[in-house]
Formats: structure tokens, sequence, C-alpha cells
């Protein structure tokens, strides 16, 4: 990096965004709100729109601050309006918890319509999406801009009425997933999604950072052989410790020679290290991951007769999601369960693909800053800081650290009792579902009551916290980041003096997450508004944070009867530690992103001459080009019309076929790049463009080739073309999920280890 380079880059450290110009406009948009109180609701939406279409940026949101004044009986507080002002200026607005995102969000999204663009508003879930628009729907009413959302059980005719509102609220994953299925459209009055204009995202670090690395997948209906469910059982049969070992940081597994050797003779006597058989091995690598490393109720919970992922980085459900590489048969295979249908990844659509779609993009959360520098090298995104409105009085205790995970949970359990024992509310944040169904269990021994919110309940999720600040409440939750509902002191009893004069709420963490963002969330329940509050993390050298990414440590820390210590250099390795998962976490992300940046250079390609095909007649023209004869011969007979859709409906068939054989090879190319890798010392990601390129090249002669054989064969009537006849048919069913990377590496790492010792 260039000395100018530096520079450039310090002075525009994340969250240094200058807000100069903004603040200059409060003091006008102030001296307008009493004259505005005067204009009758039906002239609101004029004077806004008048506002916006003479750029008259203090006019607009001296008018929101007053729609949303008379909709939801809040005055937005400056802080919210410089919110709003900055997403207007397509930054990143951080915002503490409680500080009013959903409303400076919804004001901003307005600003963005009045100025004639269609806008989505990208929430984390389908209930934001669904709860934020409805309650913001009287603010754009008085605004005169129409709102609507779509979720997951959203029809054909809703999703049409969304997006052909102003502002369409949705979850990530729907609006992606509906982006997904138009690639396979055949017709363009098929086609759902409007051209991408503006994007708001919602909890913008989590979708486009912690999220970036679940692609969304659109899949289609293929026969399952069963292999997967057979080396499942094998994995099951095999004894830990003896067939088959794992590490001591718990991350890897594989088979002891005498494991091998077991494994070889229940398949029959095959050499399992031969390279023919390098699927099957990589397989029953898969099987014992599974068998020994994925854990029931921290890495998913078993419910409704079918396996579902836990986001760790939520606590919650993770909706669709399932993981690849034969990980997720085996799991329910070990779990005795039905195994899911399997399919073919006919194509997926990564986060930043999704949003890079948008011309204009922006944003809000608690937690911008602390990954503003990754907002700008993949989304080309900055990020402006705003202010509390009050001053944050929260009491931010140093970590307690704990030799053991059992002193540590005592000292929890201790530290709980003494705090509901003078009625003071106590949220508990938990690193997993069996680590807070283990504390509550604890907890009811010594005879406290409390609240569990983890991936089990979490459809009584808003009740929950509503209650979370309520005199003597104990919360156990495994993830507050989110949530999307404020902690209210006093809670529905609305006594918030009194429980203020308790000290307010008291935030306990059981452990520090693998990203500060996540333990900067749960702080944030407290202390909102002012509010008083306090937060401490306790925490155990035990921890998986410590054991996973400092195995090296070094010795224990002197510990007192109780199992504390107060040595500094304990909390050095947690922060040591917290470091080490985060930039781990950003060399997958870079390494993801090197090699989807190359396959969506190709899907663009691709995209564009598909969609000439589906809104012209450019595939009658090029196999009148290739197949004259055929095509004087079919004139003759079936009206321009018809031909032009058979021949569409052709080429288009033979290239979404292309393109799911493109993907599934180039799948296969990068799983076994880091074999040639490791063997001949070569650079992985260029060999992979090496071998990815010419195959993308010869991708578009072989759609053109096999479209003018079908072409030449099939029957074309005044009815149509019968591809069924010639054997083309489209997979018989479609769904979609998110597609979770394996957190123990792909498989072919994991068959490196086996043969390398790596």
């Amino acid at each position: 990096m260039s000395l100018h380079d530096r520079v450039r880059r310090f002075l525009r450290r994340p969250g240094t965004a200058d807000l100069t110009r903004f603040r200059q406009l409060l003091p006008v948009i102030a001296a307008r709100e009493d004259a505005l109180r005067q204009v009758p609701d039906g002239a609101l939406a004029l004077r806004a729109a008048k506002a916006s279409a003479g750029g008259d940026t203090a006019e607009f949101a001296a008018v929101a601050r007053e729609a949303a004044r008379r909709a939801l009986g809040e005055r937005p507080h400056d802080v919210q309006l410089l919110g709003t002002l900055a997403m207007l200026s397509g930054y990143v607005a951080e915002m503490a918890t409680g500080e009013g995102k959903t409303l400076s969000g919804a004001l901003a999204a307005a600003g963005y319509a009045l100025r004639g663009h269609r806008v989505h508003v990208m929430s984390v879930n389908d209930y934001l999406a669904r709860r934020d628009a409805d309650w913001m729907r009287p603010v754009y009413q008085l605004l005169g801009v129409s709102c609507d959302w779509i979720a997951q059980d959203s029809d054909r005719r809703q999703r049409e009425d969304a997006y052909a509102a102003q502002v369409t609220y949705g979850s990530v994953s729907e609006l992606g997933f509906d982006v997904l299925r138009d690639r396979l459209r055949e017709d363009v009055t098929e086609l759902l999604v409007p051209a991408p204009d503006v994007v708001l995202v919602d909890e913008a670090d989590f979708v486009l950072i912690d999220e970036a690395l679940v692609p969304l997948v659109l899949a289609g209906a293929a026969p399952d052989d069963g292999a997967d469910r057979d080396l499942a059982a094998l994995a099951r049969r095999l004894r830990p410790g003896q067939d088959y070992l794992v590490d001591d940081e718990g991350r890897n597994v594989q088979l002891s020679d005498e494991g091998a050797v077991a494994a070889e003779q229940a398949l029959g006597g095959i050499d399992l290290y031969d390279g023919a058989n390098l699927a099957i091995l990589t397989g029953l690598n898969v099987a014992l991951h599974a068998q020994a490393l994925v854990h029931r109720d921290v890495h998913y919970i078993v419910r409704d007769g079918g396996v579902h992922l836990v986001n760790e980085a939520r606590g919650r459900v993770a909706a669709l999601q399932r993981w690849p590489d034969g990980l997720q048969a085996a799991i329910e295979a070990k779990e005795g369960l039905t195994a899911s249908d399997s399919g073919e990844v006919l194509d997926s659509l990564t986060i930043e693909s999704l949003i890079l779609r948008y011309p204009l993009a922006c944003g809000m959360t608690g937690t911008a800053v602390a990954v503003g520098e990754e907002l700008r090298e993949f989304y080309r995104l900055e990020v402006a800081a705003i202010e509390p409105n009050r001053p944050c009085l929260r009491d931010d205790q140093p970590d307690r650290v704990y030799a053991s995970t059992v002193d540590k949970e005592r000292a929890v359990v201790a530290e709980i009792a003494a705090a509901h024992g003078s009625g003071q509310p106590v949220l508990v944040g938990t690193l997993d579902v069996a680590e807070s169904e283990r504390l509550a269990a604890a907890l009811r021994a010594a005879g406290l009551d409390c609240v569990v919110l983890n991936a089990r309940n979490e459809a009584e999720e808003a009740a929950i916290i509503a209650q979370a600040g309520s005199y003597g409440a104990i919360t156990v939750s495994t993830q507050m980041a989110g949530r999307g509902t404020d902690i209210r002191l006093g809670g529905a009893a609305g006594d918030s003096e009194r429980i203020a004069n308790l000290g307010g709420l008291y935030v306990i963490g059981t452990g520090r997450h693998v990203s500060s963002r996540l333990d900067d969330q749960l702080r944030g329940r407290s202390g909102r508004q002012g509010d008083p509050g306090r937060s401490v993390f306790l925490v155990s050298m035990e921890d998986q944070l410590l054991t996973n990414h400092v195995p090296d440590a070094g010795p224990a820390p002197e510990a007192d009867a109780d199992g504390r210590t107060t040595d500094p250099r304990a909390r050095n390795v947690i922060r040591h530690a917290q470091r080490v998962a985060e930039g781990k976490q950003l060399q997958i992300h870079r390494n993801t992103w090197r090699y989807n940046h190359l396959i969506e250079h190709q899907r663009q390609l691709i995209l564009q001459h598909r969609d000439r095909v589906l809104r012209t007649d450019a595939a009658l023209r090029s196999l009148a080009a290739h197949c004259p004869d055929r095509y004087r011969q079919l004139r003759g007979d079936v009206e321009e019309p018809v031909l032009v859709k058979a021949a569409r409906q052709i080429v288009l068939y033979h290239l979404d076929r292309a393109w799911v054989d493109h993907l599934a090879v180039l799948a296969e190319i990068r799983e076994g790049i880091h074999l040639r890798a490791l063997g001949l010392g070569l650079d992985p990601l260029a060999e992979f463009h090496a071998e990815a390129v010419p195959l993308y090249h010869r991708l578009l002669d072989k759609v053109e080739e096999q479209s003018a054989q079908t072409f030449q064969e099939i029957a074309i009537t005044a009815d149509g073309a019968d591809l069924a006849s010639v054997g083309l048919q489209r997979p018989t069913a479609t769904w979609t999920y998110l597609v979770r990377d394996n957190p123990f590496g792909s498989p072919g790492e994991r068959v490196l280890r086996s043969l390398f010792g790596g």
C-alpha cells in the first residue's frame, strides 16, 4: 500500500464520515415545526413530494418528522433525522440499540421513494419485515408513499402487489430467492422482481458481513442414491478413540489405521486411499464429522421430525438453511430421521451479488464501525456514526475470568441471584441452546424462575423481550442481536422509575462471542436512551473461543477458591482469541469472495445472454442461421410467433442446463484444487481460474450445438414445441434454501488432513 493510500485510509477511518452538513440542517428543520403543525393531513404528502422534487432536504425532513409525530405519536429526535439524512446520502448509519433505527430507516425509504426510486428495505427475517412495514405504514400513508411486505408464505399475487409498492419490505433471503426464481422464467410476462434501484439494509453488519458466507440456493429435484445414508450408518458403527480420533481443538476428525481397515472391510474390501475412491473417502469423512463434531442443541435442533440449523450469531433457527456436501443427510441419519429431499443446484446467489445489483445502497445497524473496512472493501459503503440522543450511562464492568466452565456457571447463577434479590431485571446472554437450557435448569434448581428465549421458542420472542425489563425478571437468551424489540425498563407494568432506581437492566454474558460486535449488541440492550444499566461478561478459560483459537495459550493462571482468576494475562488471552477469530472470519470472507468473483462475472455474462433470448427473437435467429433448411420447413407450417416461443424454450432449456452443469464442475474443481496446490505448491486460486475460464468459453458453443440438434429433431406445431418428447424436462419440483459453509472446513481439506496428517 502506497503512502498516499495509507494517509487516505487513515483520514477515512470507518465512522468518521463528516455529518456537518446534516447537523447544519437541524435548526432549519426545527424552525419549520410550528408551521407544519397547522398543515392538514392531506397536504403533508404534497409538501413532502414538492420538497423531494425540489431537492429541499430540510423541508422533507421537517415534513417527515411531523408525519411520524401524527402517525405514531413519536417525534423523531435530531439524531434520528441525522440517521435518515445519512442514509439518504448512501451511508450505513450506526445508531445504538433503542435509538429508533426503524423509524429513521422508514423516513429514508420514503425520501428515496419521493425522489422517484423504488426501494427495497431488507430485513433479517420475515417477522421483522412484516412488523416494520405494518408499524411504519401510517407514516408512509401521510407522506403519500405506498408500502408492502413479502414473506416466505406470500403467494404470487401477494408478491406482485408487494413489488408494485414504492417501498417493499422483505427478508434478505426472500428478496434473493425471488431473484433466483426469475432466472429460470421462460416468458417475460412471468418475471416478478422489478429492476433493482435502492436497497436499505437493516442490521447491515449481520446481513452484509456475518451472512456473506451463506449463499442463497435454488435447487431442483434429483434422485438420491442413498450413499450418504449408508456412509452415515457406517460412521455410527465406528468406535470413537479407536476407529477415529478427534483433535484437541474438537475441530477435526480422522480415521485411525484400525478404523480405516474396519471401514474398508465394511465397504466390500476397497482401498479407501486409492484415488478412484476419493469420493467415498470424502463422504465417510463428512459422516464422521456429523457423528463426532456437529452437536445437537448447539449447531442444530431437532423439531417436527427434521433437522433445523441454529444460526449461532443469532441464537435462532436458520429457516431453510442446510449443510451441503452430504453433511445434512449424515446428520439426519445420525438422528434417525427421514432423509430430506436432495437435489442439484440450479443457481445460487451470494449476498454481495444481491446487494451489488442495486445502483444505490444504504443501511443501518448498531455496530457498523467495527466492520467499516469490510463494508468499504466488499460493498463500497461508508459508515456514518450517529451519536446517541442521550449519553450512555451503562456501567460496563471488566470481564470476570474463571478457570473452568463449572466454576463460571456456578458464578453466573450466584450473580443472577444477587441481582434478583433486589428486584433488578437480569438479561443473560448465552452462547448456544444447550447452555441456555443448562443454565435455566440450574437457576430453577436454585429456586429462581426464568424465561428462556432460544431457537426452540422463538415464536414467543416479542412477548418475552417485552417483559425482560420488568421487576424481578430473569431472561435467558442465546443471542439478543437482531431480535428487533426494545427492552423497556418496567416492561408492560410501566414502572420504569422503580427499575431505574434499582440500577436498570443488568446484562450478563456467559462468554465472549467470536465477534466483539455480538458482545456489543448484547451489552447494548441495557442503557437505552440514557437509562441506567450495567453489564458484565463471565468467561471461562475452557470456553470454545479460547480452546479453538488460542489452544497454545499456556498454563492456566492461578485461581482462588471460587475458581476465579484476576491475572491480567487471562483477559489478554481472551482479547487475543477474539481477534484471532475475527481475523479468520475476514480471511474466509476474502477467499470466498475471490473464488466467487470469477463465477459471478461468468454468471452476469450468462444472465445478459439469457435476457436477450428471453426478451427478443434472438433464439430463433440463431437457430435459423444454424439450421436454415429446418427453419424454412417449419416457417411454411407454423406462424412466426409460435416459432419464436419454441426456439426460446429450446435455447433457454439448454442454456439453463449448461449453467447447472458448469456450476457442478466448478464446485468439483474448487474442491480438488487444494489437493493440487498442496502437492505441487501452486496457487489454488490461479489454478481455479486457469480451468474455469476455458470451460466458460466452451459453454455457449455447447449450448448452440445442443439447441440446433434439438431444433432439428423436435416436433413443432401450431401448439408449440413438445420438449418432453425429446427428453428435455425441467425439474418437476424446485425449492430454495441457504447453504451454510461447513464450519469444519471443506471435505477436500478434511481429506487432505486424513491423507497427509495436516
